[in-house]
């Protein structure tokens, strides 16, 4: 079973020169882009189908493709689907639950008269502020934050109430 420093090692890949790429920030962008359209796209089918469990149905189906086959069959190529550990199982899984968790939730913000232009940006401005504090929680910095963490999080939040307040008609 490898180590966490060797999975960290493999998952963080460098070039010759001991650089580290920058192909993750085409993952990013990726997401940008995909959760950056997710909204409409999830408040468009709500609507087409009449039913907000039928669009949850809908992305439960697309999560089961994109997230459990493709790794099967991406695996299965690699020797198997082998090789889980019990706490890496629970936290991802944790994560997925999350994730399917937040997609209910903007659902039933759908459903009960939210639209994606209101919706959204609270989602995506108020999650990295989240994320921060959880993540400085589960692994505390080894120095005191930088006064502008705080900073950021007020502009953060500024952010998505200017995108709303200043949204097009």
């Amino acid at each position: 079973m490898p180590t966490r420093d060797a999975a960290t090692t493999s998952v963080a890949k460098k070039q010759a020169g001991g650089k580290r790429t920058m192909v993750w920030m085409m993952f990013a962008l990726g997401a940008v882009l995909s959760w950056g359209v997710y909204g409409v796209a999830l408040h468009k089918g709500q609507v087409e189908l009449g039913s907000p469990l039928k669009a949850l149905l809908c992305v439960g189906g697309a999560y089961f493709l994109i997230c459990v086959l493709a790794p099967v069959v991406a695996l299965s190529g690699q020797g198997g689907v082998t090789g889980f550990n019990f706490s890496g199982t629970i936290w991802s899984g944790l994560g997925g639950a999350l994730g399917a968790l937040g997609a209910v939730c903007i659902i039933y913000a759908f459903r009960n008269g939210g639209l994606p232009n209101y919706v959204m940006p609270l989602v995506f401005g108020g999650a990295p502020v989240i994320n921060v504090v959880v993540s400085m929680a589960t692994h505390p910095p080894k120095t005191a934050p930088n006064p502008m963490l705080y900073v950021g999080f007020l502009l953060a939040i500024a952010g998505a109430g200017m995108v709303l307040y200043y949204k097009p008609s």
